[in-house]
């Protein structure tokens, strides 16, 4: 369950990130909205428009020091460069130097958290070179006739 405490620290580590990026661009940034509705695989998401970044309570309680140290900032650093530089590439240049040179973070664009307790149930589909496990909600695309191909060999997906 996410704590008190740990909703304090995401707070004090987008503070401290923020001072960061004011004092580097020399203006005040509007903070943002934080909430903490991200479910599944996903650590973050900012929703830039809003002004908004939401977080996964579960991998932040599983994984506090880490998430806070590197998922926050990439949330954050995506607020700031659409604050700074409007609509660019999500984990393009801008997001880089955002990251690395302003925040001091590597820019790493995936987490390595164990998603073991968020995943759920999967079902297996194949194609013509591998076996996929997709989740309920493609397994339901392909129940309602979505049908999905393979990136590598571009067959579409059968189930097992």
């Amino acid at each position: 369950m996410l704590t008190r405490e740990l909703k304090m620290q995401v707070q004090r580590q987008l503070k401290r990130d923020l001072a960061k990026a004011n004092a580097y661009f020399q203006k005040t940034f509007t903070p943002p909205k934080i909430n903490y509705a991200v479910r599944g695989q996903k650590a973050g998401v900012a929703y830039l428009q809003q002004n908004e970044v939401r977080f996964n309570p579960v991998l932040l309680t599983e994984n506090a020091a880490e998430f806070i140290q590197q998922v926050v900032p990439h949330e954050l650093a995506h607020i700031l460069v659409y604050q700074q530089f409007g609509r660019v590439q999500p984990h393009g240049k801008e997001w880089q130097m955002m990251m690395e040179t302003v925040l001091g973070v590597p820019a790493e664009t995936y987490h390595c958290f164990d998603v073991s307790s968020v995943v759920g149930k999967q079902y297996a589909y194949r194609c013509a070179c591998q076996t996929h496990q997709l989740t309920q909600r493609r397994h339901n695309g392909v129940l309602a006739g979505k049908r999905y191909l393979c990136r590598r060999c571009k067959a579409p997906l059968q189930a097992v």
